[in-house]
């Protein structure tokens, strides 16, 4: 009964459409409103589906100065690994390195690399396009959302967060197995540890060393989110303004960034931009950080708010929302190519 209760009323833990559910109504008025199932799509122009899923990494990064994200080569599963060594050793990039799709999200099949071999397994493994990125080494990685209405030469900080990636702790006396089965976020995904770190379950972890579960940072990965609010300020928001200028027709959605503090980020240096997500950005400054269930709520509809007026606004200025069929075809490909990845990654862990 106990366990029952706390499945209740810890709701951070609820799955993505049960915690959803209650609000439903208010994304379905915003669809009849406006005459459109895909009412969403203008609000990022220069993303497919204004980025509410399957946008390319590529895209994304394009629109961005180059000096601003991690070195980055894309890579198809019928390359072959000789030319792709051969081209991360033009591009520079060392080990250990970072992969992930090049479509996709919530890190499924992200994984740090630390050798060759590791890499050639992950080629042999993955069956879709994925990207091979340097390994970014700044200490933070935070999140920022940011919206800016179109009309607007300033936009606003939503959302501010640390991200701290699952990780456990050693005493000197337990084995990795036992620490993940002691650790309340890393138990909850124990059988894809047990695979992924399966060379490694019967090792004591030394006291006080950290072992990262995963370098996902990623709510539905067990990461941990340390409220940053209080730093957001005109400063901030003027380097994110900048961004989205640069960028143009990028008005709603999250920066994930690694940088070497607040302070550098606030100024313009030392950071790298990990990626940005587009209206399928989740507001996730609602997890960890002290909300209430209607406050989740209140916080979720209020950024659903601005970004319906964002899609009506740039509707009106001659940018049409996807037809019907075109993104249900978009949607049905996606949901494939996700289901597939998904199979891939739990059995590599």
């Amino acid at each position: 009964m106990r366990r029952i209760v706390k499945k209740i009323t810890h709701w951070e833990t609820w799955p993505f459409k049960l915690l959803y559910a209650p609000i439903v109504p208010m994304w379905l008025y915003y669809m009849l409103r406006s005459g459109s199932v895909w009412f969403f799509t203008p609000s990022n122009p220069k993303l497919t589906f204004g980025g509410m899923e399957g946008e390319p990494k590529k895209e994304m990064y394009d629109l961005l100065p180059p000096h601003l994200y991690p070195t980055t080569i894309n890579i198809l599963p019928e390359f072959h690994f000789e030319d792709i060594i051969q081209e991360i050793k033009k591009k520079n990039i060392s080990y250990p390195l970072v992969v992930k799709p090049e479509i996709g999200g919530q890190g499924i099949l992200f994984r740090k690399i630390d050798n060759l071999h590791q890499l050639m397994a992950y080629h042999e493994k993955v069956p879709v396009e994925y990207i091979v990125q340097e390994m970014v080494t700044f200490k933070m990685e935070v999140s920022v959302f940011y919206i800016r209405h179109p009309k607007s030469k300033k936009g606003k900080i939503t959302g501010f967060l640390h991200k701290i990636p699952l990780h456990i702790v050693g005493n000197g006396k337990s084995t990795l197995k036992e620490l993940i089965y002691a650790h309340p976020k890393a138990a909850k995904r124990r059988k894809d540890h047990l695979v992924k770190h399966k060379d490694s379950m019967d090792n004591i972890i030394p006291a006080d060393e950290k072992y990262i579960l995963s370098y996902a940072a990623n709510h539905n990965r067990g990461a941990h989110f340390i409220d940053l609010k209080n730093h957001i300020d005109d400063q901030l928001i003027l380097q994110f303004d900048k961004l989205s200028h640069h960028v143009n027709d990028f008005f709603y959605g999250r920066y994930d960034i690694m940088c070497s503090s607040i302070e550098d980020l606030k100024n313009g240096i030392n950071f790298s931009i990990l990626e940005y997500n587009g209206c399928g950005a989740e507001p996730n400054h609602f997890y960890d950080t002290g909300y209430t269930l209607l406050g989740a709520y209140a916080e979720i509809l209020a950024h659903w708010k601005d970004l319906y007026q964002i899609s009506r606004y740039n509707r009106k200025q001659g940018i049409a929302p996807w037809s019907f069929m075109q993104g249900y075809r978009f949607l049905k490909k996606t949901k494939e190519l996700y289901k597939v990845m998904r199979e891939v990654d739990g059995r590599m862990g």
